[in-house]
């Protein structure tokens, strides 16, 4: 349920967003193609952003045959968790992260890249896995893949309104409102921070629930944080090429490397995380 009314806040917002943004670039007419262009990009994120998200990253879905080791480890803990068996996908990078996707349980997907299917050991990819599925099991992914599409969409949309500035000086191009002009430049320069806060807001406390879940589903709390501080280290390692807009999907923050990138991260700090599986390992429950 919780799930359900961020995703109807995210949904409202992005609208109103596209409104202002519509009328500052164009007035009536700008609001007009910013509500038709938001209900598309609504219904677009709901249904088929999932599918986008895999295919910019090349991901390929697998079969039993192709992956058995994953998809037995994946097999065994959607039984556990009592949800339906997702489809599973392998990205062609070295750079080991994984993260799951999808609009529910039923249409949900995991992916893992080639680099962590080598780097860690059985009972710390079921451990990465329970994760993922804990994202799944709670609704998690709908909200993240949502988020991904719509900041993405934010700082698509400050663009072109930085554009619209360029060349034809904001609306009808001959207007000498100065309140106005700097309402659409301080829009343009808070878009793309606001689309980073939105990420961060609704995925540092969820890692920590998925961390907890993962370690009670795979039963290997230790195992997990044990993976935790492997991918860490391959990330800083062999940064991964990612669009910082689906950057919160991930497991472990695919941008560590980037300085920039640490002062809106969409995770909490590894050590903070791996502290918490110890403890929980000890009996102590401090979610």
């Amino acid at each position: 349920m919780k799930n359900t009314l961020k995703t109807v806040f995210l949904m409202t917002f992005m609208m109103v967003l596209f409104l202002f943004i519509g009328d500052m670039i164009g007035g009536k007419t700008g609001m007009t193609y910013a509500f038709i262009f938001s209900l598309a990009m609504n219904f677009f994120a709901y249904w088929f952003s999932d599918k986008m998200v895999l295919r910019g990253y090349h991901a390929r879905q697998v079969s039993e045959a192709e992956a058995p080791r994953l998809y037995a480890m994946v097999h065994r803990l959607a039984t556990k968790a009592d949800i339906p068996m997702p489809k599973l996908y392998i990205i062609p990078t070295q750079t080991p992260n994984a993260f799951a996707t999808g609009r529910n349980p039923q249409h949900a997907a995991v992916a893992v890249t080639e680099g962590i299917m080598n780097l860690v050991n059985d009972d710390e990819l079921e451990a990465v896995i329970g994760h993922e599925l804990s994202h799944v099991l709670h609704r998690d992914i709908l909200v993240s893949t949502i988020v991904a599409t719509f900041a993405g969409a934010i700082t698509y949309m400050a663009q072109m309104l930085s554009w619209s500035l360029f060349f034809f000086g904001g609306r009808g191009g001959g207007r000498d409102d100065d309140s106005s002009l700097f309402g659409e430049l301080f829009l343009m320069i808070v878009a793309p921070i606001a689309a980073m806060l939105i990420q961060m807001a609704v995925s540092r406390s969820r890692e920590y629930k998925a961390d907890e879940g993962g370690a009670q589903l795979s039963m290997k709390p230790l195992s997990l944080a044990s993976a935790l501080s492997k991918l860490e280290k391959g990330v800083q390692q062999m940064p991964m090429q990612v669009q910082p807009s689906t950057a919160h999907l991930f497991i472990m923050n695919p941008l560590t490397a980037q300085r920039f990138a640490n002062l809106f991260s969409t995770h909490p700090p590894t050590k903070e995380r791996i502290a918490k599986l110890e403890a929980f390992a000890a009996g102590k429950d401090l979610y």
